[in-house]
Order: C-alpha cells, then sequence, then structure tokens
C-alpha cells in the first residue's frame, strides 16, 4: 500500500490527514502487543467527516497507522510539548501510557529510521507539494490539519477535552484574520471550545505555517465524542452527530478560506 493517497483540488486549500490511516506492515504488526493491535489511537473517521465539506479542497491522507510512525511528530524525535506527557515519533505507548509493543520487539534507532524514510518522508513530500502547488495558483495556500482525540485521556490532559481544539501555535502559523475566522466560527457552534490551549498545533501545522511567506496552517482537534457512539472498540461513527458536525466543520472551513482571501487581498494592496 501507498504511504500516501493524493485527492487534487484547485482551491488554496490543502487538508491533511495524518493519523487516519490503519494500515500496519505485517512484519510491524507482527510486533505490537494485544493492547497495541487495537490501534486505539486512531483518528477515527475523520476521513469520512471532511470528505465533500468544501469544494476544490485538496486532501493529502497517510495510509500508515501512527504506532508505524507519527506524520505529526518532528523526524528529529524532539517532543513537540517539552515537559508534559506525550507520545514519540514512534509511540511506544498509548494515550493512556499503555505499552504497545511485545517485550523486546520496540523499534530500535535503525528501524525508527527505516519507517522515517518509507512513511514519514513521503507523507511530508507529497504535502509540501501540495501546498507549493496551490500556492502558484492562487499566491496562498491553507493547511488546515484535520484531527481528533478521545475526550478523556488523563495521562494528556485533565478532565474533559472541549469539542473544538484549534491550534496555531500562538498565532504564529497564520494571519490573524484566519486566527480569528477560525475562532469565531468554531464559538459560533455553540458547543465547546478553546484557541491554542492542551493542543496548540503539531509539527505538521507548525513547521508549514509560515504566514510571511503565504503559507498559512491551522489544526483542529476535535474531541471524538462529538461524532463517534463510543470512544471505545469498535468505534464507530454516529450518524446524527456526524452530520451535525459536518454542518457545521463546512461553515467553519468556509470562515477560514473567506478570511485567507481577505488576508491575501489585504497583503497585496501592500
Amino acid at each position: 500500500m501507498e504511504p500516501v493517497i493524493i485527492n487534487r483540488g484547485d482551491s488554496p486549500l490543502v487538508l491533511g490527514l495524518p493519523h487516519t490511516g490503519s494500515h500496519v506492515p505485517e512484519d510491524i504488526f507482527s510486533k505490537l502487543n494485544d493492547e497495541g493491535r487495537l490501534l486505539r489511537d486512531t483518528d477515527w473517521h475523520i476521513d469520512k467527516l471532511y470528505d465533500g465539506l468544501i469544494d476544490g479542497a485538496t486532501t493529502v491522507r497517510a495510509t500508515f497507522h501512527r504506532y508505524v510512525i507519527d506524520a505529526n511528530r518532528d523526524p528529529s524525535g524532539q517532543s513537540l510539548y517539552p515537559g508534559q506527557t506525550t507520545t514519540g515519533l514512534v509511540p511506544l505507548t498509548t494515550f493512556d501510557n499503555m505499552p504497545i509493543w511485545r517485550e523486546g520487539e520496540e523499534p530500535d534507532e535503525a528501524e525508527i529510521s527505516r519507517r522515517a524514510e518509507h512513511f514519514h518522508a513521503p507523507y511530508h513530500r507529497a504535502l509540501e507539494a501540495e501546498l507549493e502547488r496551490v500556492k502558484a495558483i492562487h499566491g496562498y495556500a491553507v493547511l488546515y490539519d484535520c484531527h481528533s482525540i478521545r475526550s478523556v485521556i488523563p495521562w494528556l490532559f485533565d478532565g474533559i477535552l472541549p469539542d473544538f481544539n484549534i491550534g496555531t501555535d500562538e498565532g504564529r502559523t497564520c494571519d490573524p484574520l484566519i486566527e480569528e475566522a477560525a475562532y469565531s466560527a468554531t464559538k459560533a457552534t455553540g458547543r465547546t471550545h478553546v484557541l491554542n490551549g492542551r493542543f496548540r498545533g503539531g509539527w505538521t501545522t507548525r513547521h508549514y505555517g509560515r504566514p510571511d511567506k503565504g503559507f498559512h496552517a491551522v489544526q483542529m482537534e476535535l474531541a471524538q465524542s462529538s461524532h463517534l457512539a463510543s470512544e471505545v472498540p469498535p468505534f464507530d461513527l454516529d450518524g446524527e452527530k456526524a452530520d451535525r458536525l459536518r454542518r457545521q466543520l463546512a461553515d467553519i472551513l468556509t470562515g477560514i478560506m473567506r478570511a485567507a482571501a481577505d488576508a491575501a487581498g489585504r497583503a497585496n494592496r501592500h
């Protein structure tokens, strides 16, 4: 299986989908323990939630599971959140700090480097190429990085996660107009929401978000309670919840893209 699937559109919007993949090559799957084989920390059904929400969007989706290698981590292995608990480039545990590898089967540095070459790098080459492509057409590009996570994970955060978690690395990864549009549209849903809370943007958002160069990036982390029937196996999608959420996500994306056009127009005037 190819590590990345690309569906090209003609708008400035690129949707990044680094964690919806569930493919684990057999040689790696055989080293996972029973907990690891549940693939518990998948961004379940996120590709379905965003499918067809806004005309012209490009999607770049990793097919491999984050337990193979996490496409939203710094390939150097540096932590996204120094001083806070988190999982690494190749996770050793679930988000509940439960081991996922059979004893003695944890990947070593050579194996991590191999996975980075065969999975992480192709995903980011594709993502970068699509951002460059749409920027060449429009003069700017917007990366909206699509994520989800269980709403209660004490090892990572206290209490219940808001439904919408917007990340712009404290405003560094996009124009202020885009950040304000994302926040305003999210607030208008009436759901719980936060800007730059526990999830303020992963490596992808921070790496590609260069508003001074015309590349804008926003991460959206959805609490899985907003669209799953249950946050335990089999992690089924709740159709009614999903339909409501899709309408709200379409409004959020529309607001972001209007703001991006306004920001580009303002930049051109100057």
